[in-house]
């Protein structure tokens, strides 16, 4: 009876995960659509719209760590469940945004309550599951959201060309509410560090480095941007120092000394994120802009990415409880560099969709194969206590490689077409952009493969 309960605690700890995983990939999907209704409605230009997802990346990335380490320490659960709350809020608040600067604060409040959800749903599913099943769960969950990048696309240009672009935002209501009602089923809160002290300076330094970072190097090439990475460094330089002196850190850096494959595992996501995300910003203003589809149709070509990763992902985590994941993991970024590299040498003005569908497909393919087993591995590799901020550094290393790939997007977009505004003539140069900078991203994958490669052994290690 025990064990049946047990189970079935399991499984809706999964569904409860697998929907809030849902939710961010989705809206950031769908919100790429409708970037050019929104740069219409308000007269943003190209560069401005980036900010409408970059902000968001900005806010999540900077308590990322802190939540990370209070779900350790107060409970895993609970950190997850107000991070649903309060991502649901601000997702509501966005829609009713009556100017860009109120939507840029409620999406970078919605990222504060986006990154304890994503912070903390992998360490969820480490601490419930066994060994033995952890990495089809997280493939599961990784399917979860690669279904939100599925439908996010098609779902949300549905929704943009008939009901508005606000209507993006008010979807996700009723998906919170649903998580909601299902953690009231979960037993468990998992808090293995309940009894260590909190950081609260090794927080702070580690939220404006961040901020500085990522912001800094997005205002590149203007000197603000220089000035900006300086200072980001030495407040990481600081963080670093802090860190290494005290008992309890936000931030064990003995994660990274001790085990290769926690510290190879993220290089790895750093750089596969930092090479692939801003490739649906670019597809979704091609298609719409250069191409003059609807965004329904812009999204309905877009989901053929995101189908095979949602297919992929959970046999691709079935396989790393198997075979060692760096391998599965580096024939995933060998494939999503093959991909890019098709893009950089094959968009034109005239390109044909079944072209670009073909290469979608086969980045999907890498990406599926990438990530779970991925997570598998930097999740397996460290202490339960220290679960939940492995889980919190995974997705600082996804938003940081989100921000640069829109960072890089951004400075190329500044130097081929600067701040025009949408509905104008941007089609060559827009190309042109786009070209190097898939050109750039597959060179950076291309790296990655051996950051992949690197790591160490994770089974016969549990």
């Amino acid at each position: 009876m025990v064990e049946k309960d047990a189970a079935l605690s399991r499984r809706v700890a999964l569904m409860a995960t697998a929907l809030g995983s849902f939710l961010t990939p989705f809206m950031g999907a769908a919100v790429n659509l409708a970037l050019p209704d929104i740069g219409r409605e308000w007269g943003l230009g190209v560069i401005s719209l980036g900010w409408v997802a970059s902000v968001f990346l900005l806010a999540a990335a900077m308590v990322l760590l802190p939540s990370g380490r209070l779900a350790d320490m107060y409970g895993r659960k609970k950190v997850f469940t107000i991070g649903v709350v309060v991502y649901t809020i601000f997702s509501l608040l966005s829609a009713l945004s009556p100017g860009p600067l109120w939507l840029y604060a409620f999406r970078a409040l919605q990222g504060v309550g986006g990154a304890m959800i994503f912070g903390t749903a992998a360490a969820i599913l480490t601490s419930i599951f066994p060994p033995n099943e952890r990495g089809k769960a997280l493939g599961l969950n990784a399917a979860a959201v690669y279904l939100g990048l599925a439908t996010g696309p098609f779902l949300g240009g549905v929704l943009v060309q008939h009901l508005g672009w606000r209507s993006v935002f008010w979807i996700n209501a009723p998906l919170g509410l649903v998580i909601l009602l299902l953690l009231t089923k979960v037993e468990g809160e998992w808090a293995e560090a309940e009894k260590e002290k909190f950081d609260y300076l090794g927080s702070l330094l580690s939220g404006l480095s961040l901020c500085a970072l990522m912001y800094g190097f997005s205002a590149l090439p203007r000197s603000l941007g220089g000035y900006l990475l300086a200072a980001g460094l030495c407040v990481g330089l600081g963080f670093v120092i802090w860190e290494s002196r005290i008992p309890a850190p936000v931030l064990n850096l003995r994660l990274f000394r001790q085990s290769l494959t926690f510290a190879f595992s993220n290089l790895a996501a750093l750089i596969n994120y930092s090479a692939t995300y801003a490739v649906t910003f670019f597809l979704s203003l091609y298609l719409q802009e250069v191409r003059g589809l609807s965004p329904q149709h812009a999204g309905f070509i877009l989901l053929s990415q995101p189908v095979v990763m949602t297919l992929g992902s959970p046999i691709a985590g079935w396989l790393s409880d198997r075979i060692e994941p760096r391998i599965i993991a580096s024939l995933g970024m060998t494939l999503t560099t093959l991909g890019l590299f098709f893009l950089a040498f094959g968009l034109g003005l005239h390109t044909s969709t079944l072209q670009i569908v073909g290469i979608l497909l086969l980045m999907g393919l890498g990406f599926a194969l990438f990530a779970s087993p991925n997570t598998n591995a930097v999740m397996s590799s460290v202490a339960p206590r220290f679960r939940a901020v492995a889980s919190s550094v995974l997705a600082i290393m996804r938003l940081v490689g989100q921000t640069f790939s829109m960072g890089i997007a951004m400075l190329i977009l500044g130097l081929f077409v600067g701040e025009v505004s949408l509905g104008t003539h941007l089609s060559w140069p827009f190309v042109q952009a786009a070209r190097v900078a898939f050109l750039c991203f597959a060179c950076l994958c291309f790296v990655g493969i051996f950051a992949s490669l690197a790591r160490g052994r994770i089974h016969g290690e549990d």
